[in-house]
């Protein structure tokens, strides 16, 4: 066994220990595909390719998380091959020799990962190269997408986001009509070759007015990518979120909507029970969040005057008088919201595994010019894949809907 895997083995145990002793847009897509909802099939491979948009959301999970969460039952795996400071020709991805050239190293990355779903987000530092530098990115990025369908993966195009400086200055006004100038030359390019094409940076500036997204401006914070994983969803036309549980309370039966179902009802209707089935589990809420968001709906209507407490597992959720009932009570806390994040830090955990196995951090030395030198440790990225394999069937039991049965009792 190498040293490399012997060292990530004994991460993973920790990582283990800990999880088995836890709790268990206005985005505008284009003609083409964008006309149907988005939809992955089972053993899709989804792959992230681009720059830090998507390197960054790595510590944070947050856009594997929403479409995992989206299907549940089925054998769906993804990866994150995003790359701070690359441009659509992989140029961040260079190394010091030549060949492989830095476009070759891009295409390599994209076919180890055999995708068949990739999300594309280029674009953003190759407007700062300002319009004359235009052709050359559409040009470029045609071709990445020529290369995807000659591998039969469905691309979809993402454009970039705003710069969101603090000031006001003309240099940023002009920076962001540059973003604007890319991202439009992205949507003609979708749309003209039949792809999804999913603007973020007008809705991004749209949030930020109300809330921080971002620490310096220019890279998404943790609520950043909390927003800008709604903002895709909305894009790909997946259903809303936090759709209502409604409840309506008569004199002799009580009516649920969706998939629930009430399991036992008691004298005069103040204490019953009901099984919420196939819930779409919430995306995991960020720190120092508005109070609402991200939470679970419950409307209940028809209640007699007093205070009802909601338990699950006999454990107390909330307690809300009638009125606030029937207004419709914001749930945060319950055995679903621990499941998804507990998710997220499973996906979380898998990628940074992935992330040392095909970045590892002396590339030069395992798999470069000078493998000579240690190139034994290759073997070690290799049995890595094992790790993957092992935390992918961990989320794929975690991402699973299971039933939850709510109890509401009427306070004496």
């Amino acid at each position: 066994m190498s040293a490399v895997f012997r060292s990530v083995l004994s991460l993973l145990f920790i990582f283990s220990i800990h999880h088995f002793s836890t709790a268990q847009s206005n985005a505008v897509t284009t003609s083409g595909d964008s006309k149907k909802s988005f939809v992955l099939n089972n053993n899709d491979r989804v792959v992230f390719l681009g720059n830090s948009l998507f390197e960054n959301d790595l510590q944070y999970g947050y856009l594997e998380t929403a479409l995992t969460e989206r299907w549940p039952n089925k054998n769906i795996t993804y990866r994150n091959i995003g790359w701070t400071g690359d441009m659509v020709r992989g140029e961040a991805r260079a190394t010091f020799t030549n060949p492989p050239t830095a476009y070759e190293t891009l295409i390599e990355n994209i076919k180890r990962t055999q995708p068949t779903v990739v999300f594309i987000a280029y674009g953003g530092l190759e407007a700062m190269k300002g319009a004359s530098a235009l052709p050359y990115f559409s040009d470029g990025l045609n071709q990445l997408i020529d290369t995807l369908d000659r591998l039969d993966a469905r691309s979809v195009l993402i454009s970039p986001i705003p710069i969101m400086l603090p000031d006001s200055s003309a240099n940023t006004a002009e920076r962001n009509a540059l973003l604007n100038l890319y991202s439009n030359k992205i949507a003609d390019i979708a749309a003209s070759r039949n792809k999804f094409f999913i603007d973020v940076l007008n809705p991004l500036n749209e949030i930020r007015k109300i809330t921080d997204i971002t620490d310096n401006g220019i890279h998404l914070n943790e609520k950043g990518y909390y927003y800008l994983a709604s903002i895709i969803e909305d894009a790909l036309g997946l259903p809303k979120r936090n759709t209502p549980i409604t409840i309506s309370v008569g004199k002799n039966d009580i009516q649920i909507s969706g998939a629930a179902k009430i399991t036992e009802q008691g004298k005069n209707n103040e204490k019953f029970s009901f099984v919420l089935n196939d819930q779409l589990l919430p995306l995991p809420i960020p720190a120092n969040s508005q109070p609402g968001a991200g939470t679970q709906i419950i409307q209940i209507n028809g209640l007699k005057k007093g205070y009802y407490t909601l338990t699950n597992n006999n454990a107390q959720i909330i307690t809300a008088s009638d009125k606030q009932w029937a207004t419709g009570v914001h749930i945060s806390s319950s055995i679903v919201f621990d499941q998804a994040a507990q998710l997220k830090e499973l996906i979380i955990k898998k990628n940074e595994v992935f992330f040392q196995q095909y970045r590892p951090i002396n590339t030069t030395y395992i798999i470069g010019f000078r493998s000579y030198e240690q190139g034994r440790h290759v073997k070690g990225l290799e049995e890595m894949s094992i790790i993957i394999k092992w935390l992918e069937g961990e989320i794929a039991q975690q991402q699973l809907s299971r039933p939850i049965t709510y109890t509401l009792t009427k306070l004496n």
